[in-house]
């Protein structure tokens, strides 16, 4: 005889087991493993009948029946736990091919954006810079004997406004595309940017250490790492208020490392004014090389940075290229 609990009990969780059987029916409809909910159905629907045959036995059962009963359960269970690992395996393959594509998509982001950079450059230089020129070469050609003091000083005027253009034109030329890097490679790039900086900014001291001099990368990389230096100086002359900033750049092992570290005031970490320091641009050009970033900072204790990128890509292992290098998922069920 069963008890008026236990009857409770098992009633319960064959509540429990239908409103299941309810939701896989749901999911069966709506996923693309459908093979995994129908086992799931076939689980619950053999306990259900367990525990219905089991009251309306009264605890009176043939155990035969309850062994085949248990077959089925277990047969169905380690089928659904099989296909369950496909499922996983089929996830896993569909984040890694999402974050290739957002990181292809971010790469040609930002080439795009350097090619624009470098042909408004180009336009700016070419365009503005000899219209300037001309305009310098006129004025000097003009005569000031039979000027008056005051036509004298207009005149004197307009060439200093006229320097000052040409000398604008020519800065944001090279900001927007920097003819040193593209010529003679990332050091002597970040080298000519940090001499521009200690001529336009009163600081004690910027250091800059590497030891790749000469040596040329893939054209991504160093534009990458001139433009996250550049944000990095940038943001600690504006933001910090430094007095020391420190670079150094290292070939180790086919990757670039990059440490850089000023002393200024820091800032919390968690902080939402972050937003406007360019730290998000960083990080999306460092992602978009597969390179990783760390920054550590508090306030009052200064900010550190380190990069690391690869300038050569890792080789897939046959099993990767395997397992994602397919263009479509065979072991898919419909």
């Amino acid at each position: 005889m069963l008890s008026l609990g236990l009857k409770i009990t098992m009633g319960v969780i064959m509540a429990i087991q239908l409103l299941a059987i309810g939701y896989a029916t749901h999911l069966l409809r709506r996923t693309k493993y459908s093979v995994i909910w129908i086992l799931c159905i076939v689980c619950f629907v053999t306990s259900f009948a367990q525990h219905l045959i089991y009251i309306l036995s009264n605890g009176v059962v043939d155990f035969r029946l309850f062994i085949t009963f248990d077959l089925i359960l277990s047969a169905a269970l380690a089928v659904a736990v099989f296909f369950a690992n496909k499922l996983v395996n089929y996830i896993n393959r569909l984040n890694y091919q999402r974050n290739l594509l957002s990181k292809r998509l971010l790469s040609t982001v930002l080439r795009t954006e350097e090619r624009s950079r470098s042909q408004f450059a180009k336009e700016l230089h070419d365009g503005m810079g000899p219209l300037l020129s001309s305009a310098k070469m006129s004025l000097s050609a003009i005569s000031t004997e039979n000027m008056s003091e005051r036509q004298q000083e207009i005149l004197q005027n307009t060439r200093f406004v006229i320097d000052e253009a040409i000398r604008s034109v020519r800065e944001i030329s090279n900001n927007m595309s920097p003819q040193v890097l593209m010529d003679f490679g990332l050091a002597q790039g970040i080298r000519n940017f940090i001499s521009r900086i200690k001529s336009l900014h009163t600081i004690e001291e910027i250091s800059f250490e590497t030891n790749i001099h000469d040596d040329r990368f893939d054209n991504d990389i160093e534009v990458v790492l001139y433009r996250v230096v550049c944000e990095l100086i940038n943001n600690s002359l504006k933001h910090s208020h430094c007095t020391k900033i420190e670079v150094v750049l290292m070939l180790k092992n086919n990757s670039l490392e990059l440490r850089y570290r000023d002393n200024g005031c820091g800032f919390n970490l968690n902080s939402s004014a972050l937003a406007g320091m360019g730290l998000s641009n960083i990080t999306s050009r460092i992602d978009s090389l597969n390179g990783a970033l760390s920054i550590n900072s508090s306030e009052g204790n200064g900010m550190e940075a380190f990069a690391h990128i690869r300038t050569k890509p890792d080789e897939p292992s046959p099993k990767t290229r395997k397992r994602y290098g397919r263009k479509r998922d065979k072991n898919s069920i419909s």
